[in-house]
């Protein structure tokens, strides 16, 4: 099989890449500025919010299925066009479109989020995430639109924002539920959608909800430091406007797939 790993220098795609090289597959790797740092990828430069350059791209491969993971946080043509463009041409060489959404597109609230929810966003990037996911349903019915939460794990954005926290240089919010969930699980979970026929969203996230404070002191446990100068504060007192509890129900994937999603506080068990 022919893989395209759109967006794949970043966190997730990268550990994407590392996966399916060492499944066997032909993995190809596109690339906006750093570059594809997996063996054995054939990393290729894309712009993904050029049209022609991706059909172009897509086309030359041709490959079997494409996973697209692009974005860029409060970039509208990023986000939402650029994955217009890749499912357009994910459809004209008939590949396997699996999109990575966001539980960014919820608004937030006391109840857990289930998969087929409708959008509903509060902020700029979460819009931008929920026009991706009406763009890519309307392109190709048959595409799968992972749904997932933070990140983790070594090297993610998320654990070195709680050290910075931690470190007395960054805040975390008390008031943010999010499911997090580990970056080995959610690449693959997304492998192991990509020959199966589900369409439509699914949520891939840990089953912990805990606040961005809470991780922090997760990883001040783990790494056996102070969390006395850690700094907190709430998304009302911060003026910015973004969701606060999301959680999402993952219970369809836990009993789709044969990956386990493991929860944030094994992941960051002393």
């Amino acid at each position: 099989m022919t893989l395209l790993v759109v967006g794949a220098s970043g966190f997730l795609g990268t550990e994407l890449c590392r996966q399916a090289v060492a499944a066997g597959e032909r993995v190809v790797g596109t690339y906006h500025s750093a570059a594809v740092a997996v063996p054995g990828v054939e990393a290729r430069r894309l712009d993904v919010t050029d049209r022609s350059a991706v059909r172009a791209l897509v086309t030359a491969v041709r490959p079997d299925a494409v996973v697209a993971t692009p974005y860029r946080y409060a970039d509208w043509v990023v986000t939402a066009d650029g994955a217009a463009h890749i499912a357009v041409a994910a459809a004209e060489v008939g590949a396997r479109l699996v999109h990575l959404s966001s539980d960014a597109l919820h608004a937030g609230r006391g109840t857990p989020y289930l998969d087929d929810e409708p959008p509903s966003p509060v902020f700029l990037y979460g819009a931008a995430k929920a026009a991706a996911e009406t763009a890519v349903r309307a392109i190709d019915p048959a595409a799968v639109l992972v749904r997932t939460s933070l990140i983790v794990g070594e090297g993610s954005k998320q654990i070195q924002l709680c050290r910075d926290a931690l470190a007395g240089r960054a805040t975390l919010f008390t008031d943010e539920l999010r499911c997090p969930v580990d970056v080995v699980d959610v690449a693959a979970a997304v492998l192991e959608l990509v020959p199966s026929d589900y369409a439509g969203p699914l949520n891939v996230a840990g089953p912990d909800a805990v606040s961005r404070a809470e991780l922090g002191l997760l990883v001040a446990r783990r790494e056996g430091i102070d969390p006395a100068g850690m700094k907190t504060t709430t998304s009302a007192a911060s003026g910015l406007l973004r969701p606060t509890e999301v959680r999402l129900d993952s219970a369809r994937a836990a009993g789709l797939l044969r990956t386990r999603l493991r929860g944030v506080r094994e992941l960051l068990a002393p």
